[in-house]
Order: structure tokens, then sequence, then C-alpha cells
């Protein structure tokens, strides 16, 4: 008799989710929310997302304003917390979702590539 076998897929959980990959950075930001403003670094970024070093953590699907310097100007860029990241009990960083990133950000992002 002979028995056909199907291989079985098994899916990768630790694959990147991300739709567009992630470029290393060091750059000082505020996080403007409501009337307040945080102070946070970038530590990567892309066309379409940040990971941010902050102090100040915002909940889950808050929308806030990322305040870039760019040599002359402020670029501002709506931005909404997709997710918290830490280690034991301390977070470190917020994964976010740029919602509207201006002409100017993206230009950043090319040139760095």
């Amino acid at each position: 008799m002979n028995f056909l076998f199907k291989k079985k897929t098994i899916p990768n959980y630790f694959a990147e989710k991300r739709a567009v990959k992630r470029m290393a950075a060091n750059l000082e930001t505020r996080l403007s929310y409501g009337n307040m403003f945080y102070t946070g670094i970038v530590l990567n970024l892309s066309e379409k997302g940040m990971f941010i070093s902050t102090r100040r953590f915002l909940p889950s699907n808050t929308t806030f304003l990322i305040i870039i310097r760019m040599e002359d100007k402020l670029l501002k860029i709506p931005a909404k917390v997709k997710r918290l990241t830490k280690t034991d009990s301390f977070y470190y960083g917020m994964g976010v979702e740029l919602l509207t990133p201006p002409a100017e950000y993206l230009e950043f992002v090319e040139n760095i590539k």
C-alpha cells in the first residue's frame, strides 16, 4: 500500500511582521499629546513607523504628534501607538505607526537607506 504524506507547514511566528524594513537611527524627538510635551529617542525608523525610547508611554491606539528637528525646520508627524515594549516590569519603548508622514520625512528616510 502506498501512503502519501502531506508535509505540514509550520508557521514562522518569529518572521518579520513589518511591510517595510526599519533602519537604525538615533534622533532626539518630542512627543506632543494633549497640551503636554515629552522627550524621546527614535531608535529605528521606516516610511511607515518608528520605535521610540521614552520615559513617558501612551496607551495603545493613542494618536499623538512626533516632532523632529531637521536643520532649520520642525517635522510634525501624526502617529499612533501600536505596541509598548518591556522587559520584566520595565517599559523601554513604543512602536508607532506613522499616519500621514510629510514629504520631507519620506525624503529623509529615502536618503538614509
